[in-house]
């Protein structure tokens, strides 16, 4: 069956499909599978999608949309799981902007419950020329693989308490100090689940390349996928000839995406030129610092995120925590300037021409 399609998720870009797609009535239950649903019901809040170019459009009841089947754990929006068995005529959800479809299982009452979806078929897609044969659309068909190239330039990695901690405001002014001081910089988000948006804003501070989890072919990552995707993340990256990365995690340093595989991974863990932590709140700094030293090993360097949002939280931090502490939208060009200080013994030689 041949159909037009209103709206393609994000989640999808890496089939690069246009608006008529084809379907087949077999559904593979399986997480990155591309689908297409109807959606169902309006919603006032939570109610767009972030389509392949990073733009978010508002979704309406009857438009047939394309996303993938996957699953998500986020504290402040929805859980949900790829269903055992998907069919024809299911009513599934729309679990975040992206394009990412399961079956909702709790959410936060802060972004109501979810939109329905049901369920058209699986897409095709067609990989040799003028054939008449289909094969059931996955992400991972036009993913990154990773290359063999070493990576030997320093990674900031930005870490945070829990999602909404200022993760994404602390990367993109470390790029865009970074990049003002010469460098050829890399943005990526190794977790998380799968959206464009944060890639975008370290693409928009000036970063030269960004990368993220699902141009590798991941939905939503987890303990058994975060450490390689950072792998091919990084080698992809060095390829590019980037002068530093900044490397922003998803989610918190004890949640769901995978982002411990990543802290424990001694190879990854010794690419680390700094360490960010982003905080919501003077207890999350205190604690964020001392798990990662106890648990990980890793020694924190400075913290933004809301715990630094005026004085009193800067001045705990730097005075309780015994850490430098910048807010990364009052003052980001500080922020970035602690980051560029200490990465300058590894970053003398690479100063674009």
């Amino acid at each position: 069956m041949k159909i037009y399609v209103d709206k393609v998720g994000s989640v999808t870009r890496n089939l690069q499909l246009g608006r008529t797609v084809h379907l087949t009535d077999e559904v593979r239950a399986e997480e990155g599978a591309v689908v297409a649903v109807r959606i169902h019901g309006e919603k006032s809040v939570y109610n767009q999608l972030e389509d392949v170019n990073g733009r978010l459009v508002t979704l309406h009841a009857g438009d047939i949309v394309v996303g993938a089947l996957g699953h998500r754990n986020a504290l402040h929006g929805y859980e949900g799981v790829v269903p055992e068995s998907v069919k024809v005529g299911d009513r599934i959800n729309v679990l975040n902007m992206g394009g990412v479809i399961g079956k909702c299982t709790s959410h936060n009452p802060g972004v109501g419950t979810p939109f329905e979806a049901e369920v058209l078929g699986q897409v095709l897609v067609f990989p040799e020329f003028q054939s008449r044969f289909g094969q059931p659309a996955h992400i991972s068909n036009g993913a990154l693989k990773g290359t063999a190239k070493p990576v030997t330039c320093p990674v900031v990695y930005v870490v945070g308490t829990c999602m909404n901690a200022g993760k994404t405001y602390a990367a993109s002014a470390m790029v865009r100090r970074l990049m003002q001081a010469g460098y050829r910089v890399g943005g990526a988000k190794l977790t998380g689940v799968s959206l464009m948006r944060d890639t975008l804003s370290m693409q928009d501070s000036g970063a030269d390349v960004v990368m993220d989890f699902t141009d590798a072919g991941i939905v939503c990552t987890g303990s058994r996928t975060a450490a390689r995707v950072a792998r091919t993340i990084f080698s992809e990256m060095a390829a590019a000839n980037v002068d530093v990365i900044v490397a922003e995690t998803g989610d918190g340093i004890m949640g769901e995406y995978g982002v411990q595989a990543i802290l424990a991974d001694p190879e990854l863990k010794a690419l680390g030129g700094a360490f960010v932590l982003c905080a919501n709140d003077p207890v999350g700094a205190a604690g964020g610092v001392r798990h990662l030293r106890e648990v990980y090993g890793i020694e924190v360097d400075m913290v933004a995120g809301p715990a630094t949002d005026n004085a009193v939280g800067v001045r705990f931090v730097e005075q309780v925590v015994g850490l430098p502490a910048r807010n990364a939208r009052a003052d980001a060009a500080a922020l970035g300037g602690l980051v560029l200080e200490k990465l300058a013994p590894k970053l003398g030689a690479g100063r674009k021409s």
